[in-house]
């Protein structure tokens, strides 16, 4: 099984790239954004690989990231009716943090957002990988509970009233959970919604 891939990269295609390690090109079959990020062809890159093997084909996926690896395979592993493709298409829409944070505030529109990802399989992703979001947050580890709790409902009222607040001025539902997070860090759990609204929209001017 191949885990990882070091090389030159030789193609850069709309949906896989090749990698050519001591002569040989390998296929990886990547996310939107894993391509976009690739420096060109004649560049190094290291990608880490998942391997499916099967009766009629070996196919590689590859990731700039063992983080972006392990949502591919929670997608597949715990989600009913998401192959593959579905999950390729998910990471190519959000990075992991803000899939991670789409999941603990229950925004099935931001994962729906995904091209060939209906309402259903949204619903499906959200509510199978709730559990499990926190483990995989990565940047958005230090606000994942709050936003789980905002999710749940669950949240103090002041600080759902400012989220909403701010979502209502055009934020969406994560930039104004984690600037209301920071915003909690300066102030202090018992500040009121109105002192977390003014240094939420602080924390969004930066």
């Amino acid at each position: 099984m191949i885990g990882k891939l070091k090389g030159i990269i030789d193609e850069i295609a709309e949906d896989h790239c090749v990698v050519d390690v001591g002569g040989v090109g390998y296929v990886a079959y990547c996310p939107a954004r894993t391509l976009s990020s690739l420096e060109g062809e004649g560049t190094a890159v290291t990608l880490y690989i998942e391997t499916y093997v099967r009766e009629d084909m070996i196919r590689l996926y590859g990731f700039r990231t063992q983080l972006e690896r392990e949502w591919f395979r929670l997608l597949q592993n715990n989600v009913q009716g998401v192959g593959a493709k579905v999950a390729l298409a998910v990471l190519s829409t959000l990075s992991t943090a803000e899939l991670a944070n789409a999941i603990a505030l229950k925004d099935v529109a931001m994962v729906a957002r995904a091209p060939g990802v209906g309402k259903k399989v949204a619903e499906r992703i959200v509510t199978e990988l709730k559990s499990k979001a926190p483990a995989y947050a990565g940047d958005a580890t230090g606000t994942i509970g709050l936003k789980q709790e905002l999710g749940e409902n669950a949240a103090p009222a002041p600080v759902a009233d400012a989220v909403s607040a701010l979502a209502n001025l055009g934020y969406s539902r994560d930039q104004a959970a984690s600037a209301v997070a920071a915003a909690m860090k300066s102030a202090g759990e018992g500040a009121d919604a109105g002192a977390l609204i003014r240094l939420g929209l602080k924390e969004l001017a930066r």
